[in-house]
């Protein structure tokens, strides 16, 4: 395993590639444009700042006028790069949404240069096409993949195109970039609502190899990173939705000025990087085997240690909660709830208790008792935006306690 600066210098070296191109380039736009489209289509322009840069005004999202909005920055890596931009817009009464997820990745490959994986890495193994990744994503999001969406070619075309201009032969690696993108529709319930959804990913895959030193063997680690836009509605709503989100300008644009001063950022710590990696590299050279070897060692201790501590945890868990079971009749029921993914609720006005789905923070019911949908959008109030007059529910332990 390489030392701290081998690792920012391959990390350098990619972020020196990739930091301005692919989907990032096409982001770029000026929040004029945004803010003069919104003016006139009813849709309005909301701002995701940078607390690093004293709140600059970093993204400029378009959304519908009447819809809700949250929004973030997130550094998606322990390295200075290009902060990836994460948002979620609702609708007045919760039931539709449109969200960009964060950036999720997945690593493998061989050999000394084989960096650690980040904890917030899937649990993947191996290369997957973007088709794949969306019925793995639907999977972890408890929806049914109901079927593919054909790309259209002429986008699938230019993102190779652009992947392929980043392509690198260096010295000690070469760099190879594999694009691929791919949409669905999945489908999933909502209390007595049926929802349908449009799932869109863009997969950026790059190979780097290593070539061997007089230190080191070769190296190939192999990084991809998707991109995800999640759409989704009831379904007798969804072509209504849908049209209205594919309405040019609708989304997030990386504002130009930001864009720079970030860049400008990476360059600088990039070339304090390099010049000590340039003071140190041959020292380096000799140390790095030895080095590998002992954060081998300290890591597999580290390993047993946990192990060990984790062993302590468990029993000394299971004891409290055999404990509790037997002090607690109302732990049965709420162990059974968390055990099938829902929680029970109960009318605050009739007394009356429904098992729901524990995926949402909120349930209401109709005054006839019949129908129910749920949302995780605190400010959502069915009241006047559906027919009838809707009661949150409370919620109780699985037996129907306080």
């Amino acid at each position: 395993m390489s030392t701290v600066k081998g690792r920012l210098a391959t990390m350098l070296a990619v972020a020196t590639l990739f930091g301005c191109s692919g989907a990032q380039q096409k982001l770029d736009a000026s929040a004029k444009e945004a803010a003069n489209m919104s003016s006139s289509s009813g849709t309005r322009v909301e701002y995701i700042t940078d607390p690093s840069m004293n709140n600059m005004n970093a993204v400029a999202v378009t959304i519908p006028e009447k819809w809700h909005f949250q929004g973030v920055l997130f550094q998606g890596g322990s390295l200075p790069s290009l902060p990836f931009f994460v948002f979620r817009a609702s609708s007045p009464d919760g039931l539709s949404f449109g969200e960009r997820l964060p950036r999720l990745g997945w690593i493998w490959g061989s050999g000394p240069k084989m960096p650690r994986k980040e904890p917030n890495y899937l649990q993947v193994q191996g290369p997957m096409s973007a088709q794949d990744f969306l019925k793995y994503l639907a999977g972890t999001l408890k929806v049914e993949y109901v079927e593919d969406v054909p790309f259209p070619a002429d986008q699938v075309a230019a993102r190779q195109k652009s992947a392929q201009a980043g392509d690198k032969d260096y010295n000690f690696f070469k760099v190879t970039n594999t694009p691929d993108q791919a949409s669905a529709i999945v489908r999933y319930q909502n209390g007595t609502f049926t929802m349908k959804g449009f799932l869109e990913t863009a997969v950026d895959c790059r190979q780097t190899d290593w070539r061997p030193t007089r230190v080191l063997g070769p190296s190939t680690v192999h990084q991809c990173d998707a991109t995800v836009w999640y759409l989704v509605a009831p379904e007798d709503q969804y072509e209504s939705v849908k049209g209205m989100w594919d309405t040019p300008g609708l989304g997030g644009k990386i504002i130009p000025e930001w864009n720079h001063a970030m860049l400008v950022r990476i360059q600088q710590w990039g070339q304090m990087v390099r010049q000590q990696q340039n003071q140190m590299m041959m020292t380096q050279l000799h140390a790095q085997q030895a080095q590998f070897e002992h954060d081998q060692a300290v890591r597999q201790q580290m390993h047993e240690e946990f192990m060990a501590t984790l062993q302590r945890g468990t029993d000394l868990s299971m004891a409290r909660a055999r404990a509790s079971m037997n002090a607690q009749s109302t732990a049965a029921s709420d162990w059974v709830d968390y055990a099938l993914n829902q929680r029970t609720v109960m009318d605050p006005s009739s007394g009356q208790l429904t098992k729901v789905s524990s995926a949402y923070s909120y349930t209401w019911r109709d005054s006839t008792g019949k129908y129910v949908y749920q949302t995780t959008d605190p400010n959502a109030n069915p009241n006047g935006a559906m027919p009838g007059s809707w009661t949150k529910q409370q919620v109780v332990h699985g037996d129907g306690t306080q």
